[in-house]
């Protein structure tokens, strides 16, 4: 045994080596911590690969896996080869030990150091470069495959006339190329910098040369091939104008060149490029001149030039050329722009009319053209989730949705019908006793669709349901009911083995069990596979679980958007998934997007924000592979089968280049259009999430004239949700007529009001008919610019602060019941506008909402609030005299007898005078409105606030009298309950 620390004269201490056994045991762990770390990195892989297999896309996982393999090996190796030969030629080119200066010696302890184990060394740092290199370019799968697949757009853009698929597809691979040549350059100069440093090639305090003739022109070499790199970012960088964005005064976000920058930027771009190459090659002659003096003044004047070039002469020609006359100078390019943004956001086509905004129609005509204009939707798929819940759940570990869905189904008569529809879905937190097996073994799905009618409801205000119970039965005839695939199904479940299934239960409570029989999930007889599974979801018991056997197989990835975006990674997914009856099967219809960034001069939007309004929530918000675009098409109509989790990708847009590019990289994966059957087609629709974006757009951009658009006096806004404060108003979806068109079509419908302004400023509908030849078309009415029709926040503040109507809604609130609007309808009548919202109220004894009133205007002073919508719409248009909500005497109406017209409601004095304050505030809010110099809108909203004040003291002093008179045992102090239902 070695001696440690011993002396001639001190004690010897004996260490010993570890022992046989010792050593055997510490290699064995060693060992089988490697293996445990290649099975963690293996289960990834091998639960992936066995997912796809199971929905038969593996095509997308080769193909997905392959382009990101050959990426990291390729450029991981280039950069490992660079860097690598770098470090050896500068170890090659050192100078020899006796030359060494002082300086040099110091540094002989770290040479002697690396020197047993300078391969390793050189073996270490080019594998730990080219790792990074690699990881970083696999990221760059997408950006590969637009590359070598990409197709032509057929469009030229206006500047440099190359087809738009040189943006798109090929400028970001040339971008990625150069970000790598100059990460590989900078490495490689780093590299070479030390090595050459640490041999003597280059001294920093010793006297006489600072670098020797080797070092110099190494040196040199990496430094050109640097300066050379950056000619070519010039170069691109004129090319990057058409796709570069910026903040313009007059449009906010601005995308593609300007005046300064075809005048300035353009022109200084090239120059710089072309002193960039000089100043390259004057670094390459340092191989023969020995000398930095030429490149070091090159190298100065490049970067003067790109100072005084590039950053002070734009900055003049823009303070001396264009601010004096900006809007001359820039309409050229503002006309490039808005017609890009236009064609690249499918807005080119928009048909916008002049629109009056005022009927001249009489009353009679207008009471009768409301009944054809559109199919009025009572039924509010956002409010009356909780509605279906109570009436239809059925168990308590069933749910809806919190927003249901609009579909359209043929009536007995063969006619469409606007549903509500909802799939009564698994529930997980409202299982019975949630342990592991009934959490994942016997509550594995839902069951059934439940709908209803969208216009009509029944007399108490329930939804009149065409398809209900459980399981469920009706209009949509016999259909597999099982529900396995769903928005709220998020968990895993295993199905198929010993363990058996809930079903349902009966009526007499006797539970229906169930073995799934589909095709789709993972067969988990394999103990590798449920080994795999169990660490990727982190569940042991998975590996040893007795109610795990025989047929036993693994569902994940269950909800509809996760299982598309999964099939089809370079998809945008659209916020919300709907589902349809078709053929015998629930199917879930996904809307999907092919999205790009780099369509020159077009406008970029951020979809997360864009596609958000009042509606907007976890479960529907938009899945984007990049947030920021400049183009979308909603290429692709998806559907995943609810029973087995099939998923059928379908072409939509055949035109579409970008999907066109997809399908050559994904071969097989997207089913032509000719395959839509014609059931499916009947339920396919234009999706919210592209009419968003389109309708933002469409703010500014539906102004084609550069000066009007300069100024933006023609400015519109998406205007808030009036009863959600702070968030957009969503579009609706209901089948209605156009000013020009006889029949209704089922449409997706939106309003604008002017800028800062509660008017209404136009009304957008596009056709959303998948079966219509009109499919897409956009159409916009154009109200004049002072038309004093009310916009949807003026509409509800008509509504609010009518004192009939709020004394109505003070009686509905009596008790612990709340009011609930639903979605605000705007629809053109004749020349004019027609608004109708549903009112309902949520009981105390019920706890959920039911439709009691119907609320009709034509945004002005035509208002009526009834129980139901014909009789609304009777009492707007003057067919018949408004109902009274209390029983009075003959005589005047106010129940006094004294003739004298009273407002309605109690007589009590603190009532009257509160009532007589909101006519007055009612008043000075018009007079406002009718200023000559326009609306007045502070004024309005101080009207509003004292008409807020006012009915508040009505309502206050009624609750009092009412409270009194419960005290004296007179009839209010009957219960609760009774009073409501006399009400």
């Amino acid at each position: 045994m070695p001696d440690r620390g011993g002396g001639p004269t001190g004690p010897r201490i004996r260490v010993g080596r570890p022992s046989r056994r010792v050593r055997t045991l510490l290699m064995t762990l060693g060992v089988l911590a490697a293996l445990a770390m290649l099975f963690v990195m293996f289960a990834g892989f091998w639960t992936d690969w066995l997912w796809y297999r199971s929905v038969h896309y593996t095509s997308v996982f080769t193909t997905t896996l392959w382009t990101k393999i050959g990426l990291f090996a390729v450029f991981g190796v280039l950069m490992s080869l660079a860097v690598g030969f770098n470090i050896w030629l500068a170890h090659r080119l050192r100078p020899p030990l006796s030359a060494m200066s002082l300086e040099q010696q110091s540094l002989d302890r770290y040479r002697m150091s690396i020197a047993p184990y300078k391969t390793w060394v050189l073996v270490a740092v080019t594998a730990l470069v080219g790792l990074v290199a690699g990881a970083s370019a696999s990221g760059q799968w997408r950006t590969w495959l637009l590359w070598v697949n990409g197709v032509e757009f057929g469009e030229k853009d206006p500047q440099f006339h190359k087809d738009v698929s040189f943006f798109a597809f090929d400028l970001p691979w040339y971008r990625f190329l150069l970000s790598f040549g100059f990460a590989a350059t900078v490495l490689s100069l780093i590299a070479a910098v030390l090595v050459h440093y640490l041999y003597g090639g280059l001294r920093i305090t010793s006297p006489g040369a600072r670098a020797t003739g080797a070092a110099t022109g190494h040196l040199s070499v990496l430094l050109g091939v640097f300066v050379a790199l950056k000619a070519v970012a010039y170069w691109l960088d004129r090319y990057g104008l058409a796709v570069k964005s910026s903040d313009f005064k007059a449009t906010g976000n601005w995308t593609g060149l300007r005046y300064v920058d075809a005048n300035a930027y353009l022109p200084a771009k090239t120059i710089l490029f072309c002193i960039a190459l000089i100043c390259a090659v004057l670094f390459f002659a340092t191989l023969w001149r020995r000398t930095w003096q030429l490149p070091v003044i090159g190298f100065g004047l490049m970067v003067l030039s790109a100072v005084l070039i590039g950053g002070l002469y734009p900055a003049i020609v823009q303070k001396f050329q264009v601010q004096p006359n900006e809007q001359a100078k820039e309409a050229p390019y503002i006309r490039k722009n808005i017609e890009a943004t236009r064609k690249a956001y499918g807005i080119d086509k928009a048909d916008v009319q002049d629109y009056k905004g005022e009927s001249s129609a009489d009353n009679k005509r207008l009471r009768a053209d409301a009944d054809t204009a559109a199919s009025l939707r009572l039924l509010d798929p956002n409010v009356v989730s909780p509605t279906f819940q109570q009436r239809q759940q059925v168990r308590g570990y069933y749910g809806f949705p919190s927003t249901l869905d609009i579909d359209r189904y043929p009536t007995p008569d063969g006619k469409d019908q606007d549903t509500v529809i909802g799939l009564r879905e698994l529930d997980i937190e409202g299982i019975p006793e949630p342990n592991w097996i009934n959490k994942h073994f016997k509550y594995t799905h839902g069951y059934g669709a439940v709908a209803a009618k969208g216009t009509t409801v029944t007399e108490n205000g329930h939804p009149e349901f065409t398809e209900k119970n459980l399981p469920s039965a009706g209009a949509f005839g016999d259909y597999e009911q099982r529900i396995y695939y769903g928005e709220r199904t998020t968990q895993y479940s295993i199905v198929g083995g010993p363990q058996k299934e809930l079903d349902y239960s009966g009526d007499n409570g006797d539970e229906k069990t169930y073995t799934y029989t589909g095709d789709s999930g993972v067969k988990l007889s394999n103990p590798l596979t449920r080994a795999a599974y169990a660490l990727t979801f982190g569940e042991p018991q998975i590996l040893y679980s007795g109610a795990i056997g025989e047929g036993s197989k693994i569902l994940y990835n269950r909800t509809p958007k996760e299982r598309v975006e999964a099939v089809a990674p370079w998809l945008t997914i659209d916020g919300d998934a709907y589902p349809a009856v078709i053929e015998g099967r629930i199917q879930w219809i996904v809307d999907a997007y092919t999205t790009i960034n780099g369509y020159p001069y077009a406008s970029r939007t951020t979809l997360g924000d864009t596609t958000a309004d009042s509606l907007t929530d976890g479960e529907r918000e938009v899945v984007a592979q990049e947030n920021k675009v400049n183009y979308i098409r909603n290429s692709v109509k998806a559907t995943v089968d609810a029973y087995d989790g099939s998923v059928k990708l379908y072409e939509w847009d055949t035109e579409d280049p970008v999907l066109k590019t997809w399908r050559k990289a994904f071969p097989g994966t997207v089913k032509p259009k000719s395959e839509i059957s014609d059931k499916l087609m009947e339920h396919l629709r234009y999706p919210q999430d592209l009419f968003k974006v389109q309708r933002e757009l469409l703010t500014r951009y539906h102004v084609t004239d550069p000066a009007q658009f300069y100024s933006g006096s023609e400015v519109w806004e998406v205007p808030d949700d009036p009863t959600n404060k702070g968030n957009s108003v969503p579009p609706y979806y209901l089948s209605m007529r156009m000013p020009d068109e006889k029949e209704q079509t089922f449409s997706l419908t939106t309003t604008f009001t002017p800028n800062e302004r509660k008017t209404l400023g136009a009304f957008m509908a596009v056709d959303a008919d998948a079966e219509s030849d009109k499919y897409g078309t956009i159409r916009l009415l154009k109200l004049p610019p002072n038309t004093p029709v009310s916009g949807p926040q003026l509409v509800q503040s008509q509504f609010n602060s009518n004192p009939k109507i709020a004394e109505s809604i003070s009686l509905l609130k009596r008790g612990d019941s709340t009011v609930e609007y639903g979605n605000l309808l705007t629809v053109p009548l004749d020349g004019g506008l027609l608004y109708v919202e549903p009112v309902y109220v949520r009981g105390a004894d019920t706890d959920y909402p039911l439709l009691k009133k119907v609320l009709v205007s034509d945004g002005g002073d035509r208002i009526a609030f009834e129980d139901t919508l014909d009789k609304a719409l009777d009492v707007a248009f003057g067919q018949k005299p408004p109902s009274d909500d209390t029983e009075r005497p003959p005589g005047d109406g106010d129940g006094d007898g004294d003739g004298q017209e009273q407002p309605p409601g109690s007589t009590d004095p603190t009532v009257q005078e509160a009532l007589k304050d909101a006519e007055d505030a009612i008043e000075a809010g018009e007079k406002a409105m009718r200023d000559e110099d326009g609306p007045d809108w502070k004024a309005y909203d101080e009207a509003q606030k004292d008409l807020k004040e006012a009915l508040q003291r009505a309502v206050d002093a009624e609750r009092q009298a009412a409270q009194g008179k419960q005290q004296e045992g007179k009839p209010a102090d009957k219960p609760e309950k009774a009073r409501r239902e006399e009400t």
